[in-house]
């Protein structure tokens, strides 16, 4: 054959199978450099698509032949060489890291073993062509990786920047070299938008503004002068932590020649709001905010901007990220390329985990794990920032424990007292009607309980001007249209007694003068505290959060968080002094113990079997319960369900009818599709078509034509 190729474009290019392999090598090396990998990464990239030196990839080229298994080719001379990282990233670069299975796997298995068994038995087409143009490197193995767990990570990112150069290199053979992701100007320059915003901090009026500039000063301190590692940010509600996070992290970031941010998020909501106020200090071109309410089309309608975005959501190749834990983690533990894709990314930048009290803790261990790994070998600085700091530092002690947990604002740097801005007092156990009653009686007041059927419950027996009720039965356009409404009578005086989920406690900036909690652990306490007296305009004596025992008991998955509060509260007077928290977060991981960390036993799993890819990457979900989405049909709503009903399928539109979504659990989808009140699209989309199961005032009925009340 005169040559392989690689590639035909549609205007009859063609691109050879050599010229593909050495344009995904040298890319590959330069993303692998940046965890010192570039000999792997260069191996890796010739590697690939050795398969396609073949008779019979060369059919399905350029006559529509049958498909070719071209990856495992490149994966076998690989595992020849005695590589095994490359070896499993080359196999999976289409169809996803695969489980590494048993040496004795028939040749007919997916998994590794049994691949390499097919390519054994010369059960592959035959690509032997490629040793007559190029020759593969013998790649030194990374040193200091331990073989087993840190291996499999080491894999992981090799994959990354695999898959990340084959993709760049075939898409910008096919279609041109793409508009780069990366935008906004380089780290100095963010480093001096971020300083020009701060300016006018300086020199800082009040008290409180004095102890806020106080703690921003010290973490731009430390950015400068302390190198990638491991550390914790502990602020109190009002702090200014989110700046003062940022300024570290810049200042970090230009000292030792950083790469980027990313700040990793429990909440969408804390998301869309940390993302929108980066864009004011940084400018809107240098941030991506990405999770699932944010999606970019790519299709003839694409403006050059969407593109852009698309492809940074791939690839994180921008200089701030804001994300959610979830697609953080999940992506880490992923054995899928278009997860994958993006992880290379997180070597040589600062990464800043938010409320990271919030961390799930059936998945606290792996979490934590993985952590360690990208800061004690990906040159990556990891920050725990959050004004209720979880107990963490013995279980990094024991992934890594050459490496210090060091506080960047010790509490000495600023006075803890001057944010203390709540008097707690305990109530016993409330019924419905006397927390009512109670809420009632005061014209502002915010109440937090810990279940949605128990806010319902509340709410219908408040009586008056003002009342209002907040749940993510409620889509999230209709929430905030509530919060806003919310906002406006406090700050102009009108009565306003909100019942509420949780959903209200983190990142959501409401003032009131006086909160009810139902008992929950101290962290969620504190957090709905925070939702009192928050500009610390009136006296502290005044400003009372109360904490009482709902009327339905202790549902039991709040058991041991509330037996670990308890006991924080009975021992500590001052329940936000760190050491009260700290004390806390102790109880509570003593109490729910090591597996109740790692629930699904995964860093087990990873020790106990070879590279479990597949495996592993179904079993970290860090949404465990399985919700179903209603579509409600109201207001934007109701046209955007039409286009759905149409047949429409865009990512724009998935993207905007998120904002009228209520997810609910299976219990509770199946009750209302039986009683009639579903629409059922072929897509598998389900809408709301009795809409007299949606209340403009609680959002979406717990109880279906039939009277049966469900309790979720």
């Amino acid at each position: 054959m005169e040559s392989y190729l690689a590639h035909v474009a549609e205007d009859g290019r063609r691109q050879t199978v050599l010229q593909h392999l050495d344009a995904a090598a040298q890319q590959c090396a330069g993303f692998a450099s940046a965890f010192g990998a570039i000999e792997q990464g260069r191996l890796a990239g010739l590697a690939h698509d050795l398969g396609k030196y073949s008779a019979a990839f060369q059919h399905r080229l350029l006559e529509n032949g049958p498909k070719v298994d071209h990856a495992t080719a490149g994966a076998f001379e690989c595992f020849r060489l005695g590589q095994p990282f490359a070896a499993f990233a080359v196999a999976g670069h289409h169809s996803g890291l695969p489980d590494a299975g048993s040496q004795t796997d028939s040749p007919d298995s997916a998994t590794f073993f049994g691949r390499m068994n097919r390519a054994a038995q010369g059960k592959l087409a035959d690509y032997a062509a490629w040793r007559s143009e190029l020759a593969l490197p013998q790649a030194p193995l990374p040193t200091g990786i331990e073989p087993q767990l840190e291996g499999m990570f080491f894999t992981r990112m090799l994959f990354s920047c695999l898959v990340d150069a084959d993709y760049t290199d075939t898409a910008e053979f096919m279609s041109g070299p793409a508009q780069s992701a990366a935008a906004g100007g380089s780290i100095e320059e963010l480093w001096a938008r971020l300083r020009q915003y701060i300016s006018g901090w300086f020199p800082p009026r009040g008290e409180l503004n004095t102890q806020r500039c106080s703690i921003l000063e010290r973490c731009i301190q430390e950015g400068e002068r302390e190198k990638p590692g491991l550390y914790t940010l502990t602020v109190p509600t009002g702090g200014g932590k989110t700046v003062a996070s940022l300024a570290f992290a810049l200042a970090q970031a230009k000292a030792q020649g950083l790469q980027r941010v990313i700040y990793v998020i429990p909440y969408t909501s804390i998301i869309e709001q940390t993302a929108q106020k980066f864009r004011e200090i940084l400018g809107d071109d240098c941030v991506l905010e990405h999770h699932s309410g944010v999606l970019y089309d790519v299709d003839q309608e694409a403006t050059p901007e969407s593109s852009r975005l698309a492809r940074a959501t791939e690839t994180w190749d921008m200089p701030v990220i804001v994300t959610t834990a979830v697609q953080f983690f999940e992506s880490l533990y992923s054995c899928k390329p278009s997860q994958c894709r993006k992880l290379h990314r997180l070597a040589q930048s600062v990464i800043v985990f938010d409320e990271a009290q919030m961390l799930p803790l059936p998945y606290l261990r792996p979490c934590v794990w993985a952590i360690a790994q990208l800061v004690r070998h990906y040159q990556v600085s990891a920050v725990l920032c959050t004004a209720t700091q979880p107990a963490l530092t013995p279980i990094f002690r024991e992934f890594v424990p050459e490496l210090p947990v060091t506080e960047l604002c010790p509490s000495g740097q600023f006075q803890w007292d001057v944010f203390r801005r709540v008097t707690f007092q305990q109530a016993g156990v409330l019924s419905y009607e006397e927390l009512a009653g109670r809420l009632r009686a005061q014209e502002q007041v915010l109440c937090v309980v810990n279940s949605r059927k128990s806010a319902q419950e509340v709410y219908r027996r408040l009586k008056g001007e003002g009342s209002f009720h907040l749940s993510t039965l409620m889509y999230p356009a209709h929430r905030r249209v509530q919060l806003e409404e919310i906002r406006r009578r406090l700050r102009e005086g009108l009565p306003c007694r909100v019942v509420s989920t949780s959903l209200i406690e983190a990142g959501v900036d409401v003032d009131f003068p006086a909160v009810y909690r139902e008992e929950a652990g101290l962290d969620s306490i504190l957090q709905a505290a925070g939702r009192c007296n928050r500009e610390g305009k009136r006296p502290m004596e005044d400003s009372i959060v109360t904490v009482f025992r709902g009327e339905g008991g202790t549902p039991p998955l709040f058991a041991a968080a509330v037996g670990a509060g308890r006991e924080a509260m009975a021992r500590y007077e001052d329940i936000t002094a760190p050491e009260a928290v700290h004390a806390y977060f102790t109880s509570l991981l003593d109490l729910k113990g090591t597996q109740a960390q790692d629930a699904q036993r995964i860093l087990p799993l990873m020790q106990s079997e070879l590279f479990p890819f597949r495996t592993v990457s179904e079993r970290l979900h860090l949404i465990d319960s399985p919700t179903v989405t209603v579509y409600i049909p109201q207001d934007e709503g109701a046209g955007l369900v039409e286009r759905l009903r149409s047949g429409e399928h865009s990512r724009d539109l998935y993207r905007r009818l998120g904002q009228y979504g209520v997810s609910i659990y299976e219990q509770h989808f199946n009750a209302l599709d039986q009683s009639g009140g579903l629409e059922r699209l072929e897509d598998g989309s389900a809408i709301l078509s009795n809409l007299e199961l949606y209340s403009e005032h609680t959002g979406l009925s717990l109880k279906a034509d039939s009277g049966k009340g469900l309790f979720i």
